[in-house]
């Protein structure tokens, strides 16, 4: 008792030290820097520091170190902290997988790697096999994945890699049966997806920058879309897409799932939503045709039915609802609701199984909802606890979908959903160094101020009292 005791006595004494020591920050340098806009003069004393490539950017950033870790350095139960963190941390972690073509895909980390790892299964029984591994492309791990697209039959893999970071993805190709990279390069892509239709993809890029040293802080202008088809060299890729009046809008092209339709999404800096168009693929007229033009509400492709495409949007909906889109009347007055907005948020929405998984948002957990593609509601799926989901990703004729779950006091944990039993199962659960069934967890309701009605989380060990003596963060 008397060394616990000493020993609170010490963490106060040493806490309470640090805290009364000035901290003394290095002053930056102020420079005599004014811009002009439409007239008016602004001061910009510190825009040498937005040159994140030069010494006086470098060495004011080694000072502002030397201060953060000079005081952290000298916390003394900091590294007893940082060892029991890394110590749960330190354990395998997986997306839940999905299928193209007739292979099963997943992300795997293996606890502190630097970037998880892509893995393939040949079957959902079948042993897994690293498929691409961004840790071995650097040497310090600075190389992440930036995006995937899979050819429809499975194929082919276009990935993208980020260096260091930045926006920027240089896109490469292989072939996913005998894991051979192919020379195809696709450089000077940013802010993109991947778009498989027939024998290619599309991706956005901008052109090459007039100086390459100076990509990282060159303004962005004039992206465009293009279309690349395997084997061939990017300076033969088609232009799909541009917009010379609008400089700084940014376009993504996404094909839907029977290769019917390709859907343009367009955004415009500084709006909160977004403009959509669509065009037939494979009909006689492709050109572009609006669903809608403003950039007031957001407007996400879902995917596409018999009857038509089908969109998430908050138009007229601050909550979201789902809407199908005839391609022959595709703008606002002939949208037909497939679900219309509820009191509670739509958080996502997907098209597999042949049904419609949406997920919403209620007194602050997730509630998954299955309905048929005509918005009738079949079953709710049952959870395994409070908490956020994320997943339901798939194809229209999958029999089953995989979803993670996780709570307050379980890591994310995969489930495995059969649309014909209407059941989950357990798929995959992470091995860790804690013990989640020593804890509960209570949702309680509060009044604030105004009479709304406040949901509230209560996480402790069980069997504790709860007097309102427990210290609580």
């Amino acid at each position: 008792m008397k060394k616990t005791g000493y020993l609170v006595f010490i963490l106060s004494w040493t806490a309470a030290s640090l805290w009364a020591q000035p901290l003394e920050y290095p002053k930056p340098q102020k420079l005599d820097h004014v811009d002009s806009y439409f007239g008016t003069p602004v001061a910009d004393p510190y825009r040498w520091m937005e040159s994140d490539t030069s010494k006086s950017v470098a060495a004011w950033v080694e000072a502002e170190n030397k201060v953060t870790f000079g005081y952290l350095g000298k916390i003394p139960f900091r590294e007893h902290i940082k060892e029991r963190l890394t110590k749960i941390w330190n354990y395998p972690k997986y997306t839940p997988p999905f299928r193209e073509g007739e292979n099963y895909y997943f992300y795997k980390n293996d606890g502190l790697q630097n970037q998880s790892v892509l893995y393939i299964r040949h079957g959902l029984e079948a042993a897994p096999e690293i498929l691409l591994d961004p840790n071995n492309l650097s040497a310090d791990g600075t190389i992440a994945l930036g995006g995937l697209g899979f050819s429809k039959d499975g194929k082919y893999l276009a990935y993208g890699i980020s260096r260091s970071g930045s926006d920027w993805r240089e896109i490469y190709l292989m072939e996913v049966g005998s894991k051979r990279q192919l020379p195809d390069k696709i450089k000077w892509a940013k802010f993109t997806g991947i778009s498989w239709f027939q024998n290619g993809f599309y991706y956005s890029r901008y052109d090459a920058p007039a100086d390459t040293t100076k990509a990282l802080t060159a303004k962005n202008e004039y992206q465009k879309v293009y279309y690349h088809e395997v084997g061939r060299e990017q300076g033969s890729d088609r232009l799909v897409y541009e917009d010379q009046a609008h400089p700084l809008r940014t376009f993504g092209l996404s094909v839907t799932e029977d290769e019917r339709y390709g859907v343009l999404t367009i955004d415009q800096g500084g709006s909160k939503g977004n403009a959509v168009y669509f065009r037939e693929m494979k009909g006689k007229d492709t050109s572009f045709r609006p669903v809608i033009e403003t950039f007031d509400d957001n407007v996400s492709l879902v995917g596409v039915i018999d009857r038509g495409i089908v969109f998430r949007t908050d138009r007229k909906a601050p909550n979201g609802r789902v809407i199908l889109v005839d391609p022959s009347a595709p703008t606002e007055p002939d949208w037909k609701d497939i679900l219309p907005e509820k009191k509670d948020a739509l958080m996502s929405a997907s098209l597999v199984g042949g049904r419609l998984v949406a997920t919403y948002m209620k007194d602050v957990s997730h509630h998954v909802y299955v309905y048929d593609t005509g918005g009738r509601l079949e079953n709710e799926i049952t959870l395994p606890a409070l908490g956020a989901v994320m997943g339901f990703a798939g194809k229209n004729d999958d029999r089953v979908v995989f979803y993670s779950a996780t709570s307050f006091t379980f890591p994310s944990t995969i489930y495995q959903y059969d649309f014909r039993t209407k059941e989950s199962k357990l798929y995959q659960k992470p091995s860790i160094d804690f013990d989640p069934d020593t804890y509960e967890t209570r949702q309680v309701f509060y009044q604030s101020k105004d009479g709304t009605r406040i949901p509230m989380f209560i996480v402790h060990k069980k069997g504790l009292v709860l007097d309102g003596k427990n210290p609580a963060l």
